[in-house]
């Protein structure tokens, strides 16, 4: 089975950013916070514009040294992330694989964006200044942005209710209480990460025993003469 080239590792990330950043422009530029839309007037699909100080689920991270170690910390990851691709395709491991490398690390590198750059490129958004508070009205380009290099917030949208229910009364803690399935609200560089590891995890068996199949096996070169007369031993 070929291996991808780097070439088509760089394709595979170059589409995604461009995807993430595009859509997250768009909303953030065009829309105040909250609902924007029903995709195609599903109510299941909704675009749903809110921003992420800090982790997955919005989880935060203290405060700006919090933010800004945290910021640091996905540099480190995306540095990481660019040797580690390097490295797989230099070694030609499986197809899938690296398609599964390359979705993480665009993944990271689409939110780095944006904790990097958005709090020096646009005036409003969520910053540890304000106590994370939402802000008010349209965010546009700016030269004086809402907070600073390192320290700005992630752009979520994407939101599929699919249904609502209750736990059931027997469930210990949330016995009769209400849950949405799904309730996050994420955007394509989570989504790329998620399909990423979500694919590792089911094909992970595939993919390294095709990586280990397709691995040159070392021969060893001898000068000792072999004929008809080579006595064994």
């Amino acid at each position: 089975m070929k291996s991808l080239k780097i070439k088509h590792v760089i394709l595979i990330i170059s589409l995604i950013i461009i995807a993430d950043q595009a859509l997250k422009i768009w909303i953030k530029t065009t829309h105040p916070t909250g609902e924007v839309l029903r995709v195609f007037g599903f109510d299941w699909f909704r675009l749903h514009f809110i921003e992420n100080p800090g982790m997955a689920w919005g989880w935060k991270f203290g405060n700006e040294t919090g933010k800004m170690v945290l910021t640091l910390f996905r540099l480190g990851a995306v540095i990481f992330g660019i040797w580690y691709l390097g490295r797989i395709v230099k070694h030609k491991y499986s197809k899938g694989f690296i398609i599964c490398a390359s979705l993480i690390f665009a993944g990271a590198l689409g939110n780095l964006i944006d904790s990097m750059f958005y709090g020096m490129f646009f005036d409003k958004g969520l910053s540890a200044s304000t106590a994370y508070q939402q802000y008010s009205g349209i965010a546009s380009f700016s030269a004086d942005g809402y907070s600073s290099f390192l320290h700005g917030s992630v752009v979520d949208m994407l939101y599929f209710p699919l249904f609502k229910g209750h736990f059931p009364s027997w469930f210990p803690f949330v016995g009769g209480e209400e849950f949405e399935f799904f309730s996050a609200i994420f955007n394509i560089a989570d989504a790329s990460i998620s399909v990423g590891v979500i694919a590792l995890l089911l094909f992970q068996k595939r993919f390294f025993r095709k990586a280990t199949l397709d691995e040159p096996h070392p021969t060893v070169e001898t000068s000792t003469p072999v004929n008809d007369n080579a006595q064994v031993m």
